[in-house]
């Protein structure tokens, strides 16, 4: 017997394809409706408050694998981003994140507000469907997270903790009713670019306390995302066809190799690559990945830079970007060693070869160890084959990677942060979530 919950593309995705109308249609189904009956039982309380909200630690990830024999056919019928019953609890025991708090009552939220939790210890034949969200809901839900990036007034680590939970919420109602179409495979691509630009935007946090541990939980959220998404393409694919995101989306497993030991699937590449059907191992996406990784590995820094700025896409860039400073490092220690004595090297051409701008350049050279002087005509020189370099032991600043180009519109080549090209570039495919 087939126990995959399949639905009628078509409907859903006009559903989805027009948020004004599905949000209408389903706020006035939230207030119209008469919620549940819940039980008032202490009891009840701490339970909820002992499965949700616990804070995450790495070795508690395991704990989402389900037994699969708790995989019924399980339909959900709730039509609220929350079920009113955990919505009662939570308001009784104060336990209400900042987004979902209204008029910033601490006790007090809405239908509109209040979004399910993800719960640890949980299993399917346990669970009412008037607990469980069905796809409609899910997908409205999911847009209502991805809208809150666009939030100012909190930092950006305070939004992230709040879509995190959120999302590995939704993604353990699709598991508990074994959804597989084509809209889950939406809604997985979309969760999966959230983790990326999370990974790049936390960089920027990372001189505040826990960042480590955020940082490490939100990859490993990614690669478990990316591990369903894999597994969704592979059950709705047709014999000689692949979806339209895939070959991108696979790049990411490859470029996630960058750097030696580092096998996020659990297995080798080359054993996973075996399985890629040939239609994604030919793409430009895949070519360009499997290139970069060849790249890193040989240490050849020129074309590595050079290929990452003018063939990655902006997604690509973001899982590049924690090791493009690592490259530059291993190009200015080849300068230094292999340099000249008697010739500095102009911090001009550093600049070029490393792809920064001239100030960052000497800052980056001071922090490997390295020290620069200034010339008559006042010109910054590195001084070569100094015995002081070192790798930075502790997080490389944010040098921005900048390549010349003339996209603006004039005649003159323009230096620009390649985030910002990239992100121009590629604007007609980028939801306006995904603009830093």
């Amino acid at each position: 017997m087939d126990r995959r919950q399949r639905r009628n593309p078509s409907a859903s995705s006009s559903a989805f394809s027009s948020p004004a109308s599905s949000s209408s249609r389903f706020r006035s189904e939230k207030f119209s409706s008469n919620p549940p009956k819940t039980s008032n039982s202490l009891e009840d309380a701490h339970q909820l408050k002992s499965k949700c909200g616990k804070p995450q630690r790495p070795e508690q990830e395991e704990e989402e694998k389900q037994d699969p024999s708790n995989l019924l056919s399980l339909v959900g019928t709730c039509p609220f981003m929350c079920p009113a019953g955990e919505r009662a609890q939570r308001e009784r025991l104060r336990d209400l994140a900042v987004f979902e708090r209204l008029h910033g009552n601490p006790g007090k939220t809405s239908p509109s507000l209040a979004v399910k939790k993800f719960c640890r210890t949980i299993a399917t034949k346990h669970m009412q469907a008037s607990d469980v969200r069905p796809l409609p809901v899910l997908e409205e839900t999911l847009n209502y997270l991805l809208n809150l990036l666009d939030a100012t007034e909190h930092p950006f680590e305070v939004v992230h903790d709040f879509v995190f939970d959120r999302t590995r919420s939704i993604r353990q109602d699709l598991s508990m009713q074994n959804i597989v179409n084509d809209q889950t495979i939406h809604m997985y691509e979309e969760m999966v670019k959230f983790h990326i630009i999370s990974h790049h935007k936390l960089r920027s946090c990372s001189s505040k306390p826990n960042f480590s541990s955020v940082h490490y939980l939100n990859m490993e959220q990614l690669k478990k995302c990316l591990i369903s998404l894999y597994a969704l393409y592979k059950e709705n694919r047709n014999s000689n066809s692949i979806y339209k995101n895939e070959p991108e989306f696979c790049s990411f497993h490859v470029l996630l190799h960058l750097g030696f030991n580092n096998q996020p699937l659990g297995e080798s590449l080359s054993l996973w690559l075996g399985r890629v059907p040939s239609l994604i191992l030919k793409s430009k996406e895949m070519c360009f990945a499997r290139r970069l990784l060849r790249l890193f590995r040989m240490g050849n820094y020129k074309h590595f830079l050079c290929t990452t700025a003018t063939e990655a896409s902006y997604l690509q860039y973001y899982i590049i970007e924690p090791y493009i400073n690592e490259v530059r490092a291993l190009a200015l220690s080849c300068v230094n060693y292999c340099g000249y004595k008697l010739h500095p090297y102009p911090i001009a051409h550093l600049s070029k070869l490393l792809m920064m701008k001239e100030l960052d350049v000497e800052s980056f050279c001071n922090a490997c160890g390295l020290e620069t002087s200034t010339g008559e005509r006042g010109n910054k020189f590195l001084s070569t084959k100094q015995t002081n370099f070192h790798y930075p032991k502790e997080v490389f600043p944010s040098y921005c990677l900048r390549v010349w180009n003339t996209f603006r519109g004039n005649n003159q080549l323009e230096l620009v942060t390649l985030s910002n090209f990239l992100l121009y570039k590629y604007s007609l495919h980028v939801q306006p979530f995904l603009i830093p």
